[in-house]
């Protein structure tokens, strides 16, 4: 049998290439298939995962690939690929390759992984599932409720929208070449929120100005970032971790009602 040429991860691109087969298996195993009929793999690489995705037979299965010498790979390797588009996720006009509702699973690179997500937002009403496997860090800042540590910006504005879920975690010496942390994944899966009932863009800017000052109480970072006709909202002696997306959503209508605008 002839051997495939091999290759080699690129340090710029923050490629780390998952080679253990069991779990590259049960991160496909993640996605659940409900509400959806399209699935979008974020880097495939040497098609570890892409192995256990095309063996699931999504109806409309794509995969975005930046490295040319991946993309030349999966051609070779995966006939059955149909799919592959080259090129950056973050600037991927979603709406042009996907007309109904859609999964994204992929072994995410570590330096664009909170982009990924903050992008998954943007498309919350087409992106009704996304799974797979980022550093542990992270995953679990995403999972985190309030009054933890690791509770914060990405934690509230991602749980507005999605029900997170840390599914397991991965160590170091599975990948080539090892990471220096270990890896978790995550599942977030869409909830039935359509309209926070305030203004999201207010909402996103008051998590971010909490969020940002967050060893102070709301008072301190809220009063920092907004001119206000009063200062006695009930909940201000609290820290930003202390609060829930639904106390987020009461803070920021709060604000929008003794919010001073400038002319």
């Amino acid at each position: 049998m002839e051997q495939r040429k091999r290759v080699f991860p690129k340090k710029n691109l923050g490629q780390h290439f998952l080679k253990d087969k069991a779990i590259a298996r049960k991160i496909a195993g993640t996605l659940t298939g409900e509400g959806y009929s399209s699935v979008l793999e974020i880097g495939p690489g040497m098609g570890v995962l892409t192995e256990y995705l095309l063996e699931r037979g999504f109806d409309d299965f794509h995969v975005i690939e930046i490295d040319n010498e991946s993309v030349h790979y999966l051609n070779e390797n995966f006939p059955e690929l149909k799919n592959i588009i080259t090129g950056d996720f973050l600037s991927m006009d979603i709406d042009k390759y996907f007309d109904s509702k859609l999964a994204i699973i992929g072994n995410f690179p570590y330096n664009i992984s909170t982009q990924i997500f903050f992008k998954v937002l943007k498309h919350k009403e087409k992106v009704v599932e996304i799974s797979g496997m980022l550093q542990k860090e992270v995953a679990e800042r995403i999972c985190s409720g309030p009054g933890s540590k690791t509770y914060g910006i990405l934690s509230v504005l991602l749980q507005a929208f999605y029900r997170t879920e840390y599914l397991f975690t991965v160590p170091e010496h599975v990948f080539s070449p090892p990471p220096k942390v270990k890896s978790g994944v995550i599942r977030l899966t869409r909830n039935t929120i359509e309209q926070l009932g305030c203004d999201e863009k207010l909402f996103t800017r008051v998590v971010k100005a909490s969020f940002n000052q967050r060893r102070k109480t709301l008072r301190n970072s809220v009063r920092a970032a907004f001119e206000l006709k009063r200062d006695d909202y009930h909940e201000f002696g609290l820290r930003p971790e202390q609060l829930s997306v639904d106390q987020f959503v009461r803070l920021t209508t709060w604000i929008a009602e003794n919010m001073i605008v400038s002319e």
